[in-house]
């Protein structure tokens, strides 16, 4: 059986969606609560193993419109754990805000510069 996981937002949290059998995790809104790593933990222990599979395609779509300094570490840490996984030529990240939003997009333009090996679309609508 897949893992499926979904995390309604709330003010500090963002809304959360894991689909192991669709290869997808989305993640939407902001996050900065006061414990982050607490929050992201069940996401990131899930990451770390799925990452040792052998899946087809994986697409990671970031939708976030704010978050703090923790999270930040949170999403570095993601984006690196996926850039060096073996599979790490099946994986695209959708780093995906608005057009005036120019903190999102330089932290995303930052983020393409740390990945070498993902694919990496920075999408301001």
């Amino acid at each position: 059986m897949s893992f499926r996981l979904e995390l309604e937002k709330t003010d500090l949290t963002p809304y959360v969606l894991i689909d192991e059998e669709n290869g997808l995790m989305r993640f939407e809104g902001e996050s900065y609560h006061e414990n982050i790593f607490e929050f992201f933990k069940e996401i990131r222990e899930w990451l770390t193993a799925y990452l040792e599979t052998d899946f087809d395609a994986f697409t990671f779509d970031c939708e976030l419109k704010y978050f703090n300094s923790s999270t930040v570490k949170v999403l570095l840490g993601m984006l690196l754990e996926m850039d060096n996984s073996d599979n790490c030529d099946n994986i695209t990240v959708n780093w995906i805000t608005t057009k005036n939003n120019r903190i999102i997009i330089e932290c995303g333009e930052d983020f393409e510069e740390d990945v070498e090996n993902l694919t990496f679309n920075l999408i301001a609508n």
